[in-house]
């Protein structure tokens, strides 16, 4: 399966070494994220920073690691898909456009705990606890294999 990650999914795997980095490091879904949202992690670096008590190298350091398990979409890709996302998510949060387009374009559902997700009804929504669940769910039946 495919999943389109929030942005805020990644940076919560950035700062805290827990359950979300936890599950993208070791998700046997196929993640993605929007080219754009690369930027935005890296605006908000600082904040990183001083929110997971790193330096400014090992924030940077982790980013790339992560972001070998997470492919990331080029904005061109998303362009014929951004007017049907608009139509969706837009008047909900704007923001979150770019996830819903790339979910489009992929055929798959998003990953995020941002509750205004839950306010469209087009594109599936997966929480942390959903990924959790899935993950174990499919380790349960690998071990009765």
């Amino acid at each position: 399966m495919n999943l389109v990650i929030d942005t805020n999914i990644f940076i919560f795997g950035l700062i805290k070494d827990g359950l979300t980095r936890h599950l993208i490091l070791n998700c046997p879904h196929n993640l993605f994220i929007p080219e754009h949202e690369i930027i935005e992690v890296k605006n908000h670096e600082d904040e990183i920073v001083v929110k997971s008590k790193m330096s400014k190298e090992e924030v940077r350091d982790l980013t790339r690691r992560l972001l070998r398990y997470v492919s990331i979409i080029r904005r061109e890709l998303l362009i014929s898909f951004k007017s049907d996302a608009k139509n969706i998510i837009g008047d909900i949060d704007f923001s979150d456009v770019p996830f819903i387009a790339a979910a489009l374009f992929l055929k798959c559902p998003v990953w995020s705990d941002d509750k205004h997700f839950e306010k469209q009804d087009q594109v599936k929504v997966f929480k942390t606890k959903d990924i959790l669940r899935f993950m174990e769910e499919e380790s349960d039946e690998k071990n009765i294999i």
